[in-house]
């Protein structure tokens, strides 16, 4: 594990490494990269709230959120950013969390770990139907943690416009609502057009779209208190473009594109109608 920091006049961003292939099956001594990568996230974590930096990527491989305490599933041996949450909580003494998942499977292992937490507030945008085949608009939580489950099911197909309709008209107000002290995002760049694993249509100005906002909101509600960290993203070139266009939003760059939009760009569906049932589950305003 690698850590780095950028000169001083420079907005204040932090990155740890620890990788170790997408096929973990393969890999020799997975469990003890697992723990490094799990690790990282920590570290991660501790370099923000500890202020030595602003905001933190973790470049962590094997991904985390599909594991869960019994289990390890979809590449994912220990869940990196529900380990982070919950050290951070009782390390330094946190009451409010929120965690962000835009990766294009629903984060079950994330989604059930804080469930009936109220302390934590999980987002996830992901396609649905797909693999798990979890993380329906119905699961908002359970017991003293209802309504901080917001899960964001959507059809395959959505593209950066339906992406920007999602944050600014879902996740921005409940982020808002929940007020954080500390923003994890559990960052999946396997929504881009060209990633395999699913039929998704982000682009990577879409995925500095997405990283602008979760900044604006970090910045807004926990003085810019920032750790993602790497989950899926499968197709290498468009998540190399995509890892440094967030990169670019942390530093304050402009995002450049090198891949472009999706090939016969149509549109994508309408989910107007989803967006306003998710309004009247969260009880947001019209």
């Amino acid at each position: 594990m690698q850590s780095a920091e950028r000169p001083n006049d420079l907005p204040r961003v932090g990155v740890y490494v620890c990788h170790c292939g997408t096929n973990i099956a393969g890999a020799v001594d997975v469990a003890e990269v697992a723990r490094y990568a799990a690790g990282g996230v920590i570290k991660a974590t501790d370099a923000v709230m500890n202020g030595e930096v602003s905001s933190v990527f973790a470049l962590v491989r094997p991904p985390g959120h599909h594991a869960t305490p019994s289990q390890a599933m979809g590449f994912c041996l220990f869940n990196n950013v529900a380990i982070a949450a919950k050290y951070a909580l009782k390390q330094y003494g946190l009451e409010r969390i929120a965690i962000i998942d835009f990766d294009v499977h629903h984060g079950n292992g994330t989604n059930d770990a804080f469930y009936d937490d109220p302390r934590v507030l999980y987002v996830s945008t992901h396609q649905y139907p797909h693999y798990p085949g979890s993380g329906g608009a119905e699961e908002t939580g359970g017991g003293n943690g209802r309504g901080t489950t917001v899960n964001i099911p959507l059809p395959a197909g959505c593209g950066d416009a339906e992406f920007r309709q999602v944050f600014t008209e879902i996740i921005t107000p409940v982020v808002r609502r929940f007020g954080p002290q500390l923003i994890i995002v559990s960052a999946g760049y396997d929504p881009h057009w060209s990633d395999e694993l699913a039929m998704m249509r982000v682009s990577v100005r879409g995925f500095g779209e997405m990283a602008t906002l979760i900044k604006g909101l970090a910045d807004e509600l926990c003085n810019g208190k920032m750790v993602f960290a790497l989950e899926g993203g499968y197709n290498l070139n468009a998540l190399a473009a995509s890892v440094t266009a967030t990169f670019d939003v942390l530093l304050g760059n402009a995002v450049a594109d090198p891949i472009g939009p999706p090939p016969r760009d149509v549109g994508g569906p309408d989910i107007s109608a989803l967006v306003r049932e998710l309004k009247r589950i969260h009880k947001l305003d019209p």
